[in-house]
């Protein structure tokens, strides 16, 4: 130890950077806090069509409500992931002291973005996913027809 104290906070006189606020778009699917996060689509925008609020409806269609034309009940609902492969450079880790591996993988989301993470397993998922990746190889061999 040296002795110095740590800070952990920002020093006195700088401003921490916010993110800009949520500004909804035409379109866009977002969460209103004030029906307890009822989840619908932006279908029309303050000061379009002589509206003063967000018009917002249900997904699938059904009854339009109206939200704050500040926008100030509303967020952005992420897009939902579809599914995972394996990022195609890396390796998957092995920690022995927190007896987990890590296999980096891509994130493919609805929206056609994708975001790079990594999937955790425990000693026992490693050896599920053994035994369910030795099945599937079998099934791959059968269908092709290569030997195993």
């Amino acid at each position: 130890m040296t002795g110095r104290r740590t800070p952990h906070l920002p020093s006195e006189g700088t401003e921490l950077l916010s993110a800009a606020p949520f500004t909804p778009r035409l379109g866009d699917l977002v969460a209103d806090t004030a029906r307890s996060g009822r989840v619908g689509v932006v279908v029309t925008l303050p000061g379009e069509d002589s509206a003063t609020t967000y018009h917002l409806r249900p997904p699938g269609g059904g009854t339009t409500w109206s939200a704050p034309a500040d926008g100030s009940t509303l967020f952005p609902v992420p897009a939902q992931v579809t599914h995972a492969t394996l990022l195609p450079s890396g390796d998957a880790v092995y920690d022995p002291r927190a007896r987990q591996g890590s296999v980096p993988v891509v994130f493919h989301l609805a929206d056609g973005s994708t975001s790079e993470g990594a999937l955790v397993l425990t000693s026992a998922e490693l050896e599920r996913l053994h035994a369910q990746t030795g099945r599937l190889l079998v099934s791959h061999d059968k269908a092709t027809g290569d030997s195993v």
